[in-house]
């Protein structure tokens, strides 16, 4: 199916921000910067500290100088990476070709996807919605036939909205625009042009582009040129970008989710019950990704704010969710005895199965002598088809009504 605009670029709004401060409901409304201090530079700073005029990249004691009375904390990676990794996750629930460029954004090429999924403009509804279910925080996405567009589509989106730009109306939107909102085009370069009477986009169109590599040089003219006709890139390379732990360009071998509970809960009924409910989702979704998991990774955190995981890795790889709520809830008794106190209130559970692979669980599987088949593979895919064809709340365990 021909797409038009099949490039998305999904970004998270404020990500560092918005990850340190989802459970910290008292800070929801107030400025916070992530990063500055009195020598560092601000990673991140939520809306309300925008209004300052607080922006990424600025100096923590400008930071400061605007905004006397913003709370502020240092990055915390062992929190937001998880995080990333996860919402990388959910983009790869809807396509194989997800091109992650850091911890809160990625393009991702949708033309695959919407014979099942509907247009480009439904699936970044359906992401945006699942990002801010399943991980608390919102994005904005940007739509478009190419990725420079595309980036400059999700900011105009921003925050947690979409916006496309479609290829008949690029000269009418973006022509008009300053020549330094390209993507790709920093600040050095936006100077340059507008020395040479060039300000917006709609200028530098108007250039030659011979004469433009005369003007800055072959290299820039030629992708100037590109970005002001919307002719750059339009294939994307599956992957991670190298940083922050996020591979050398091989998708994410692992599915998880969590959930920031609405209340902090001691009773380990209630939270084996979550857990539960964590893993029928993580594993229904690597059932549907036609893979199996050998490792199963279970997260809480505490009231105090201490976050903990533990993993165990399976003999036999497994999609089952009987199999991994096994292990999942060992786990997370574990996790919770070697507390002190014991009776410590959790805030937050979460489950992943990693070392996925494209493989059913049960092909090939030797059982035991005298063992016999639980039926727990045939009761899922039963219950997976009628998920599929009556809605998520059409079968649950007894345990969850």
């Amino acid at each position: 199916m021909s797409v038009a605009c099949p490039i998305l670029h999904v970004d998270m709004d404020a990500f560092y921000a918005s990850v340190m401060i989802r459970d910290r409901p008292e800070l929801q409304h107030v400025p916070v910067v992530v990063g500055g201090g009195h020598r560092g530079v601000v990673l991140s700073a939520n809306y309300p500290a925008r209004r300052y005029g607080i922006r990424s990249g600025m100096p923590g004691a400008e930071a400061a100088r605007l905004c006397p009375h913003a709370v502020t904390m240092p990055p915390d990676f062992g929190l937001l990476t998880p995080v990333s990794k996860a919402i990388m996750e959910t983009f790869r629930t809807i396509t194989p070709v997800v091109e992650v460029t850091s911890l809160d954004e990625a393009f991702l090429d949708v033309r695959g996807a919407v014979r099942l999924f509907g247009p480009p403009e439904a699936i970044a509804e359906r992401l945006r919605s699942r990002v801010r279910a399943e991980h608390g925080i919102t994005c904005s996405v940007g739509i478009a036939a190419s990725v420079s567009v595309a980036k400059l589509a999700s900011r105009q989106a921003k925050p947690d909205g979409v916006r496309v730009i479609r290829p008949e109306r690029f000269v009418a939107e973006v022509h008009p625009l300053d020549v330094g909102d390209l993507y790709g085009v920093g600040e050095a370069t936006r100077r340059r042009l507008h020395r040479l009477g060039l300000i917006t986009v709609g200028d530098v169109a108007a250039i030659p582009v011979d004469l433009l590599r005369r003007m800055v040089g072959h290299h820039l003219g030629g992708h100037l040129h590109a970005l002001v006709w919307g002719t750059d890139r339009t294939e994307l390379v599956a992957g991670g970008a190298g940083v922050f732990g996020f591979g050398e360009g091989e998708p994410e071998g692992s599915m998880g989710a969590q959930h920031t509970l609405a209340f902090d809960i001691r009773d380990r009924a209630a939270l084996r019950r979550e857990l539960l409910r964590l893993t029928a989702r993580v594993a229904a979704r690597v059932r549907g990704a036609g893979r199996t998991g050998r490792t199963v990774t279970v997260t809480v955190r505490f009231a105090d704010f201490t976050t903990v995981q533990r993993s165990r890795t399976l003999p036999e790889r497994t999609d089952v969710t009987q199999e991994v709520y096994a292990v999942a809830v060992v786990l997370l008794d574990g996790l919770l005895d070697a507390r002190r106190p014991r009776s410590a209130a959790v805030r937050l559970v979460g489950v992943r199965v990693e070392g996925l692979r494209h493989e059913r669980a049960g092909d090939g599987r030797q059982l035991a002598l005298g063992e016999r088949d639980p039926g727990w593979i045939d009761a899922d895919r039963a219950v997976d088809r009628a998920v599929d064809r009556f809605g998520h709340s059409a079968v649950r365990r007894a345990s969850l009504l």
